[in-house]
């Protein structure tokens, strides 16, 4: 894993080098319109265009964005199952796209609970984009951050059996090594839709240091219009990392 902003100061831009985003406010959206539920989710992958699109011509990085989390199986089944045929209807149409972009795909989560057509198209669409490099795209689905925390110390301990008998041993950079998003660095800017303010189990290990944006408009409505906006307030942080302000300026 690239270092933690616990243990080192990042580079600081005016552009996230690393974006997450919750995709909140699908089905709300629908019901202001008097539309199912699914409607939302529909206009949502829209959406998802949008920004991949506007993250690539904007320099971002990496763009994380958190499909499907762990208690979303909680949700009416109609709804979960509408939500992965159109999972499979997005990998079978979009791929082909995102590989002539140049964006590279990768899908993190617990991917054993969907069907045996889902992880297939998964895996195909990791391979086709597995060479790309312009933007790094990672799709949360079946995704908790707890989770995320739990696996990784097991495959930390599966790979390192003798640190069970010196728990003492274990340190950050070791456990991050195993999380499932060891690839990339820790998001610069967190986005929320849909006026919640909650991480709702999304990267808690990784949002430690983010900066945490939450908009008011719903998912579907959100293009490049609100990626900007969303950068302008990103511009005006002061990212410390536990120093001073005047350390940060370089007076002292």
């Amino acid at each position: 894993m690239l270092s933690s902003s616990t243990l080192s100061i990042p580079a600081c831009t005016d552009v996230p080098r690393h974006l997450a985003v919750i995709m909140d406010g699908n089905g709300r959206w629908a019901t202001k319109r008097f539309l199912p539920r699914t409607a939302g989710h529909v206009r949502g992958v829209q959406a998802v265009r949008r920004v991949v699109e506007a993250c690539g011509k904007r320099g971002v990085e990496y763009l994380t964005l958190f499909a499907f989390s762990s208690e979303n199986w909680r949700r009416p089944k109609e709804e979960v199952s509408l939500l992965m045929r159109l999972f499979i209807q997005t990998l079978e149409k979009e791929v082909g796209k995102l590989e002539q972009q140049g964006v590279r795909l990768r899908v993190v989560g617990d991917l054993e609970p969907f069907e045996p057509k889902l992880r297939d198209l998964i895996r195909l669409a990791e391979q086709r984009t597995e060479h790309n490099s312009a933007l790094n795209l990672t799709i949360a689905a079946n995704y908790g951050g707890r989770w995320d925390i739990l696996q990784a110390m097991r495959r930390l301990l599966e790979s390192r059996p003798d640190l069970a008998g010196t728990p003492q041993a274990i340190d950050e950079a070791m456990l991050a090594d195993h999380l499932s998003m060891a690839y990339a660095p820790e998001p610069d800017l967190f986005i929320r839709t849909g006026g919640e303010q909650r991480i709702s189990n999304f990267l808690v290990w990784q949002l430690a240091y983010t900066e945490l944006y939450f908009s008011q408009d719903y998912w579907p409505d959100f293009g490049a219009k609100e990626i900007d906006a969303a950068f302008e307030w990103y511009k005006t942080r002061e990212r410390r990392f536990g120093r001073t302000s005047a350390q940060v300026s370089g007076v002292v």
